[in-house]
């Protein structure tokens, strides 16, 4: 089964054509990021009108890299929650236009999910269930995968996400958006213990997340030490927040796997990219015997092929929708 996948939830415009959940015949990303870095982050206004003018080409790139058309695949699956309202509406509407047209199945895809499914186009072997530590700019959870469309949460972030905190913090080191690939080369160079930072617990939710109170204690060390005068190692300060970051992600994860009886663990989403959380959970599992499935680089961050993948299970599961699907900004995976 071939599906042509749509993805537009944030600041990239992507296409792919997947095959059975598991192949990557083609994979189009247009990216906007050398235009929102000039603002600091993503400008929802300019990221709408960028998937408006660029979709169409997107997708016919990715038809014609297959050697597919409209009419030969079997169905399209799109981003409709969660996101950037706005940019989730483009994709949701050009899918439907799509649908509608020619009569192919209209698949709705949860981003999350698809960001899980990731992995199953990387390990043609990993099937649920697992436990799942799922990173990004705008989500941190843990989350039992039971099947390919049965989720449990069983940790999630309070404020910010992991990825949030990873761009907030770097834009206040001074550097570029987005912040994180900056801040995890910088850590590479520096000292992880030489600025003392919280590991923010939340009471009674052993598995929950909280990151704005560190990202909070790296902004006012900067501002006390501009205000006295003093030199800030920057290099030192990513190293000693990026170890923060990835000892409170890596310890509840670890410890929810213990307790639940999981030995098969997955990470996925876009901080699934970071050097240190990569290799803090190798050692880490290779220690203790457990399987750990990651993303490659490529498929980490926002793409349609994840979206492809997750879509061809939905379709098994008679998950289809109508020419009423919306777009919906913030949806619970389990939903």
């Amino acid at each position: 089964m071939k599906l042509l996948a749509i993805e537009s939830s944030c600041d990239e415009t992507a296409a792919a054509i997947v095959e059975d959940g598991r192949h990557v015949l083609s994979s189009v990303i247009y990216s906007q990021v050398e235009e929102h870095r000039q603002y600091g982050g993503v400008v929802p206004e300019i990221a709408s009108r960028r998937h408006t003018e660029q979709i169409i080409a997107v997708t016919q790139k990715a038809l014609d890299d297959a050697g597919q058309t409209l009419q030969s695949v079997d169905g399209i699956a799109v981003t409709y929650a969660p996101g950037l309202i706005g940019a989730v509406l483009v994709g949701v509407n050009f899918a439907k236009g799509l649908a509608l047209s020619t009569g192919k199945p209209l698949i709705p895809v949860h981003h999350i999910r698809g960001h899980i499914a990731a992995n199953y186009l990387a390990h043609p072997d990993l099937e649920p269930p697992f436990l799942c530590l799922v990173v990004s700019g705008g989500h941190s959870h843990l989350i039992e995968v039971l099947d390919y469309t049965k989720f449990r949460i069983i940790g999630r972030t309070r404020d910010d996400a992991a990825g949030e905190a990873f761009d907030k913090a770097a834009r206040a080191m001074g550097f570029p958006y987005p912040g994180g690939v900056f801040l995890d080369q910088a850590a590479q160079k520096g000292d992880p213990s030489a600025y003392a930072l919280p590991r923010p617990r939340v009471e009674g939710s052993p598995y929950d997340f909280s990151f704005s109170g560190l990202k909070t204690a790296v902004v006012n060390l900067l501002h006390n030490a501009a205000q006295k005068g003093e030199t800030v190692r920057v290099d030192d300060l990513a190293a000693s927040f990026q170890h923060a970051v990835v000892e409170i992600l890596s310890s509840r994860f670890l410890a929810a796997a213990e307790e639940f009886g999981y030995q098969k663990l997955v990470i996925a989403g876009g901080v699934s990219a970071n050097s240190g959380l990569r290799g803090t959970l190798e050692a880490a599992c290779k220690k203790r015997g457990y399987a750990l499935y990651q993303p490659p680089l490529p498929l980490c961050g926002d793409n349609a092929a994840m979206i492809g993948a997750q879509g061809y299970y939905e379709f098994l599961a008679g998950h289809t929708a109508g020419l009423d699907l919306n777009g919906v900004a913030s949806l619970p995976i389990d939903a």
